[in-house]
């Protein structure tokens, strides 16, 4: 099957698509925010460069496109009809080096916390925010 975009309009469409600050990741940002949760973004020296980390509570948090990062039984994850084995090897990939990232972290004793893009849609918004709180209350320590 043939693109339905010519090689231009793809490579702009392409060119568009964001890896940081996106919607789904500024939700998370501005609840953690309001909650008085102060954290560091994208940190290049640890593994898989987390979207999130708050280094006060030892966690990081990826906020996963359900596409790109090939969210199994997720309604948002539709392999494309054109190139489809090409696109498999590449969700592949990153998949590997998110699950390589999450073992290295884990090592490293860093708590990961991983929320999907299909989490943060508006049914589910709420409950997966409450979660998420709940989960960074778990690593408060007492005085």
């Amino acid at each position: 099957m043939t693109d339905v975009h010519d090689k231009q309009t793809r490579s702009y469409n392409m060119s568009q698509i964001k890896g940081k600050n996106t919607k789904p990741e500024m939700l998370v940002r501005k609840f953690l925010f309001s909650k008085g949760f102060r954290y560091r973004l994208h940190v290049k020296n640890l593994p898989g460069k987390p979207d999130i980390v708050l280094p006060k509570y030892k966690t990081v948090i990826f906020v996963n496109g359900c596409f790109w990062h090939g969210h199994k039984g997720c309604p948002y994850f539709v392999l494309p009809k054109t190139r489809t084995e090409w696109w498999l090897q590449k969700i592949k990939g990153t998949w590997l080096r998110d699950k390589e990232a999450e073992i290295k972290l884990q090592v490293l004793g860093w708590k990961v916390i991983v929320i999907w893009e299909c989490e943060l849609k508006n049914e589910k918004l709420q409950d997966t925010l409450r979660t998420l709180l709940s989960e960074l209350q778990k690593t408060i320590k007492p005085l």
